[in-house]
């Protein structure tokens, strides 16, 4: 029994020291260090978009003869492309942006009487709008992009004016200028891609036509134009280094 035990013991240390052994010979794993953070997204670079939205225009057309003033508000689509470059440092956004839209902004008056001369009736319609302006913006914890923009604005337009009773009418078509302000958040999509939700405010200049049917007598058109849209962006690589990378 005691040889037994002995024999028992003997073959446990054994076997234990052979595991041990195995232990001390295998080599310890090589260090791996943790895998790189993410790129950051950088606004820095020239970018090409398109957009569609809708558009609310409100004008007054008045006369200097008979002081004779209507308004009217009409709404409409719009819908093209914006062109643009941005530069960010830590996380502030500077950049110029120019776009390009097609409306369908027209409206047409009821018309109004004016003794002794007939029923006049006004319409007046925006082929596109288009805008030049500076973007700043602040970079949010989120990555999104809030900015502003101002800058000038440019319509091309036709207004006239009808006399129902005698089929005759006068009317001007030109381009219009103005400012433009607004803002809007822009966010960073897969790859180079961003959406954006932008508001814009445009105030254009009077435009005067005539000279109407009585001598002296012309006609000053004033309106403004309010545009809500949605755009994608594609952003390309720039002399600043523009896509992925950077840090703010």
């Amino acid at each position: 029994m005691k040889k037994l035990l002995l024999v028992s013991t003997a073959l446990t240390v054994l076997f234990a020291g052979s595991a041990l052994a195995a232990d001390l010979r295998r080599p310890a794993p090589a260090y791996q260090p943790p895998p790189p953070p993410p790129p950051v997204f950088s606004w820095t670079g020239f970018y090409i978009g398109g957009n569609l939205g809708g558009a609310w225009a409100r004008g007054t057309v008045s006369d200097s003869l008979f002081g004779l003033s209507a308004s009217s508000d009409r709404s409409g689509f719009i819908g093209g492309g914006q062109l643009g470059v941005n530069y960010q440092f830590s996380n502030i956004v500077l950049g110029a942006e120019w776009d390009f839209d097609w409306t369908s902004l027209d409206a047409t008056g009821n018309g109004r009487f004016v003794p002794g001369f007939g029923t006049l009736q006004g319409s007046a319609n925006t082929r596109w709008i288009s805008t030049v302006a500076a973007r700043f913006g602040v970079v949010l914890g989120t990555g999104a992009l809030l900015y502003g923009k101002a800058g000038g604005a440019w319509v091309d337009n036709h207004a006239t004016i009808t006399n129902l009773n005698t089929g005759a009418s006068i009317g001007a078509s030109n381009r219009n200028s103005g400012w433009v302000v607004g803002a809007g958040v822009e966010w960073a999509l897969g790859g180079n891609w961003s959406a954006k939700l932008e508001y814009d405010f445009l105030k254009l200049d009077d435009l005067t036509f005539g000279p109407g049917p009585f001598r002296g007598d012309t006609f000053t058109a004033s309106r403004e134009i309010q545009m809500f849209k949605v755009g994608l962006n594609y952003r390309f690589g720039s002399l600043f280094g523009g896509g992925y990378g950077g840090s703010y």
